[in-house]
């Protein structure tokens, strides 16, 4: 399993937000440059943070800010911004166990609620971390590796 990197590519486009929004206009060229991505993926993930309410684009001159104080936005908002869960679910079970196999059979009886175990401590995790607290690092860790 492995979580696609338009979740870690939002985060970077908010970090960036938050260091350079008063000395640059936040444009999808301006993050691209940052991230070394083309900026039609930015773009795109800049629509969906904005049609989840985490960030407004006003188009033209204005770039992108942060729509709501840092401390209220959580990595779980983040990521169920831009993170497609097929039907809220994590973990994608394979289709058809053989049902005539003793473990085919009882594999999703096993395996559910412990996948769901996980995912709730992943989201429970995600939840307590705003992006303020990534600014915070962010920050301190620009200004200790500044001198080299």
């Amino acid at each position: 399993m492995q979580i696609s990197s338009r979740f870690t590519i939002a985060i970077h486009i908010f970090s960036c937000i938050n260091t350079f929004e008063d000395e640059h206009r936040i444009t999808s060229e301006f993050l691209a440059t940052s991230i070394q991505v083309n900026p039609v993926i930015i773009r795109r993930l800049l629509g969906q943070l904005k049609e989840s309410g985490l960030i407004t684009v006003q188009r033209g001159s204005g770039g992108a800010s942060i729509a709501r104080p840092a401390e209220e936005i959580t990595l779980l908002d983040v990521f169920n911004a831009v993170e497609s869960l097929e039907d809220g679910k994590l973990f994608h079970f394979h289709e058809n166990p053989n049902p005539e196999c003793p473990v085919g059979k009882s594999i999703h009886p096993v395996l559910d609620c412990r996948l769901d175990q996980i995912q709730a401590a992943m989201e429970r995790e995600m939840q307590s971390i705003t992006l303020a607290d990534i600014f915070a690092d962010t920050k301190k860790y620009i200004e200790d590796n500044s001198h080299s």
